[in-house]
Parts: structure tokens; sequence; C-alpha cells
């Protein structure tokens, strides 16, 4: 298959959802398998993936990709971490690292900024403290 001709070489971490998973290759191109519901397809986002991503977090149910460049870039799914579009913005550069959740993501930026997105009840919703 396509997935397995691409796992045949240059992987170097592997991180996992609950029923999906993610390769990282050298160079930084991103394979995924399993579940689409659970990040197993990335095809939405691939282009962003194809190369230069440093490192992969994971809920139970998504992922965010952490590029050089420090944008973060999801999928997976959507309530559960896989879409960030409503802080993508905050995401788009000089992320430098990532904390998870169940079913929530937490990003701390360059300038020590927390920027939340995921379910609202497993921490995806920081806006009542960020003040």
């Amino acid at each position: 298959s396509g997935v397995a001709d691409r796992l045949a070489a240059g992987v170097t971490a592997i991180y996992t959802t609950s029923t999906a998973f993610a390769a990282v290759k050298e160079g930084g191109e991103v394979v995924t398998w399993g579940d689409p519901e659970y990040g197993g397809d990335c095809s939405g986002v691939a282009d962003r993936l194809a190369a230069g991503v440093t490192a992969i977090y994971s809920t139970e149910r998504a992922f965010a990709a952490v590029t050089e460049g420090g944008e973060v870039v999801t999928w997976g799914d959507g309530h559960l971490g896989g879409a960030s579009s409503a802080v993508a913005d905050r995401l788009a550069a000089g992320v430098t690292a990532i904390y998870s959740s169940d079913h929530a993501f937490a990003a701390v930026t360059e300038g020590g900024e927390v920027v939340t997105w995921g379910h609202v009840s497993h921490g995806g919703a920081s806006s009542a403290v960020s003040d």
C-alpha cells in the first residue's frame, strides 16, 4: 500500500491517538494511518505536513504538529483538538511546546502566552483564566 511504502525507510518518530498513528520522517514529512476520525487521515492538511515537522502531540482523537517555524497544524476529531481555526492566528508561528489532555491542547508561545483549543470541559477554553 502507499502508506507501507512511505514507512519503509526514514521514520524518526511515531505518535499515537487511541486508534491512529502519525509518523515523522527525516525532513519532517508526516505519514498517518488508522481510524480517519481519530487522526489517521491528514489529507485535509497534508500540504502543511509535507516537510519541516519537528514534533507531534496528541489527544485521544486528534494530532497537533509543530513545524520548524513554530506553526501548529491540527487534524483529527475537530471537537477534541483536531480543529484549531478559532486560534489559528495565535498558532501561526512561535509555538515552543504543546501539552495535551485527553480532549484538548495547550500551546506555549515564545512570548510565554498559553493558547488552548479542543473540548471546553477538558481544558480547551482558557478564556476564563487568561486575563
